[in-house]
């Protein structure tokens, strides 16, 4: 729905241009300077506002607000040249509504008071009272007003939408752990009742079958020996159940998968070998990487789509993601990023980050 109402504004912005082309095809002459000159300025503006509309978030920041005093400028000589061009004040509209996205409020608050000079002088050239030229003025101040405030209204909600997903991947992070904390708790709770309660009935059960064993001839001694051996079977069994409850690890790719699941942006593709084993302490590493790598992506990537492997490679565990997003050539890592870092490092791994083609990060830890 954004590209598609911004495809509209583009539009919008070169319907402006048409009179001029008409009228000038007519004989006539709507600019006071040559047409040609003046549809040369346009084009500029245009190439000048499509830069500062389209790549606001893919051009270095240099760039798109060299495209913004491009068009800033030339709005209004595009409006004094043209002063009986019908709606070419919306040019100016246009102009104030991409530089929000851009520039400070002082700044824009100054853009707008001067193209309300612009459009007042526009106008008093073809107006015949000054009546006309105050509400031209005042209506064109009114939509330039609408414009940013409708600007920042998007800019609250999208930082709204940021925050909320940030502190829903939190959440879910959380509950994650909590709930393979409990599932771990559980499994030793089982596998000491198992071993105090069953464990040691059976091996009581075992002495006693040892000692009727002796005492038994005949016939009985034989259904003797099988219970025993039976006896001994279960609580071989039984132990062996209570050493792998105690050692199991936890259930890495079943946790991750929860806590990217059914995020609305980005889409996280997510693939962990299932060969992977690790304890509790890399599996909470590993946990709390995603989550700042999630988060991280939503509040400064921009991206659609983020990539998540988890591959086992030897005594340690390899991880490592990109996104599509803007990246960060010469990024300085923040707090969440260091936080990592040293998490990672705390339990004998490392880190490195890459801002090139996207942002990349790909670290490693040992595990068991």
């Amino acid at each position: 729905m954004q590209i598609l109402g911004g495809a509209f504004v583009s539009l919008a912005c070169l319907s402006v241009a048409v009179p001029a082309v008409v009228v000038h095809a007519e004989g006539g002459r709507l600019p006071v300077i040559a047409t040609g000159w003046w549809l040369v300025l346009f084009a500029a503006f245009f190439v000048a506002f499509s830069v500062a509309m389209w790549c606001l978030d893919l051009a270095p920041r240099p760039v798109v607000l060299s495209a913004v005093a491009a068009q800033s400028v030339l709005a209004p000589a595009l409006v004094l040249t043209a002063p009986s061009g019908g709606w070419t004040p919306i040019l100016l509209v246009f102009t104030v509504a991409v530089s929000a996205y851009s520039l400070s409020m002082r700044a824009v608050v100054a853009l707008i008071c001067v193209n309300t000079v612009v459009v007042g002088a526009a106008t008093a050239m073809v107006a015949e009272r000054a009546f006309e030229v105050v509400m031209v003025a005042g209506l064109y101040l009114m939509l330039q007003s609408a414009s940013v405030f409708g600007v920042i209204a998007h800019l609250r909600d999208v930082e709204s939408h940021k925050r909320i997903a940030e502190a829903n991947v939190r959440l879910r992070a959380a509950s994650v752990l909590l709930a393979e904390s409990s599932r771990t708790e559980e499994r030793l709770r089982i596998s000491r009742e198992l071993h105090d309660l069953v464990g040691h009935q059976l091996t009581v059960l075992a002495l006693e079958l040892e000692i009727a064993s002796h005492q038994a001839t005949g016939e009985a001694a034989e259904p003797v020996r099988r219970a025993r051996e039976v006896t001994r079977g279960l609580l071989a069994d039984v132990r062996s159940a209570v050493g792998e409850l105690r050692h199991e690890g936890p259930r890495l790719r079943e946790t991750l998968e929860d806590l990217v699941a059914d995020l609305p942006e980005p889409a996280v593709h997510l693939r962990v070998d299932e060969a992977i084993e690790v304890d509790a302490a890399a599996a909470t590493t590993l946990v709390r990487c995603v989550q700042e790598i999630v988060t991280n992506t939503i509040r400064h990537a921009e991206a659609e789509n983020l990539w998540i492997e988890v591959d086992a490679a030897g005594d340690r565990v390899v991880f490592a993601s990109r996104d599509d997003g803007r990246g960060a050539r010469d990024f300085k890592a923040g707090n969440g990023l260091r936080g990592m870092a040293e998490r990672l490092e705390s339990h004998g791994g490392n880190v490195a980050f890459s801002g090139e083609d996207g942002f990349r990060v790909r670290a490693e830890v040992p595990v068991r």
